[in-house]
């Protein structure tokens, strides 16, 4: 038999990696501790790809991999709560989907592994020395956030061209991940001759009066930030926006299917999948100091048709063309 057709038959992983044997599988036990900052209902796309890219490494939660989990409910507070529940479970690592689930379990341990697959400004925030060589306890997947927001408002100018004042929803509680957003969104907007408006919402009970504030600024379209609690409460800003009339553009498509707008940025699911091969490096014996922070390589533009025929607009036929995903 030829070596390719006998890996593909015993379903090995990655070439660089050796086969994992179901023996050798069976022999030891992982225990991952995972602290999500949603809801159980919305993390589910997230962590099924998570457990897919588990599955193809020969991990197998129920099997050979015991998982924990901790939901924050889009409350960042409770982040710290959480952490120190799970550490007190002595996990192999940390998995959490939140730039502010690693900060929080970084201040709480700095002798097991953590792994986000969101990583906001972590250089900054002390989570790591440098993106090649975390040197810490933290690695994980990054998030270009201040080029993105500035890629987010050059598509808005694209959908409604002449637009002059843009509302910016932000999370006061997650100051550290919206500082990096509204530094590229500034730059951005400056070019473009665009006014910023933010608006915060640190809650989820906000939200209502935020847009209405909004629409009292008679903004042309709001820029809603990456954030957890604007993500676990993604139908209630889709529903707010569209009772103001009022266009909306996102950085995670989940926001457009939805019933938002528009989208641009990296996909959740995608980097939840590539985050499990940190995990099996950390659990094979590797360091998380060692192990490199990846930046996303798949983003995505998505349109929501059925929600710009409902507030009125026409989506150039340029933007649709070069769309990956078109909601009609």
């Amino acid at each position: 038999m030829r070596r390719r057709e006998f890996i593909a038959l015993i379903g090995g992983a990655a070439t660089t990696w050796p086969i994992v044997t179901r023996a050798e599988d069976q022999s030891k036990r992982h225990h991952i501790a995972m602290l999500l900052s949603g809801t159980t209902e919305s993390s589910v796309g997230s962590l099924d790809a998570f457990r897919q890219g588990l599955r193809k490494l020969g991990l197998d939660e129920g099997q050979n991999v015991d998982v924990q989990y901790r939901y924050a409910e889009g409350d960042l507070t409770r982040a710290s709560s959480l952490v120190a529940e799970l550490v007190e479970l002595k996990p192999d690592v940390i998995v959490t989907n939140f730039t502010a689930g690693a900060f929080a379990a970084n201040q709480v341990t700095s002798a097991i592994p953590i792994v986000s697959w969101t990583l906001t400004d972590p250089v900054a925030l002390g989570l790591v020395a440098s993106d090649a060589r975390p040197g810490g306890n933290v690695t994980g997947l990054l998030l270009t956030l201040d080029s993105l927001a500035g890629k987010i408002l050059q598509l808005s100018v694209e959908m409604i061209p002449g637009i002059s004042k843009v509302g910016v929803l932000i999370n006061s509680e997650n100051s550290a991940t919206d500082a990096a957003q509204l530094k590229g969104a500034e730059v951005s907007a400056s070019a473009l001759g665009i006014k910023l408006i933010p608006v915060d919402a640190s809650s989820r009970h906000d939200l209502g009066a935020a847009f209405q504030r909004l629409a009292d600024d008679q903004v042309q379209v709001a820029f809603v930030l990456l954030d957890p609690m604007f993500f676990t409460e993604r139908q209630e800003i889709a529903a707010l926006a569209l009772a103001a009339r009022l266009p909306t553009a996102y950085g995670f498509r989940e926001h457009v299917l939805a019933g938002g707008l528009i989208s641009y940025g990296s996909n959740s699911e995608d980097r939840a999948r590539r985050a499990a091969d940190f995990v099996y490096k950390i659990v094979k014996g590797a360091k998380p100091s060692d192990i490199p922070l990846e930046l996303p390589t798949k983003f995505e533009l998505i349109i929501n048709l059925k929600t710009a025929k409902a507030l009125g607009l026409t989506v150039p036929p340029t933007l649709l063309a070069r769309a990956d995903e078109v909601i009609e």
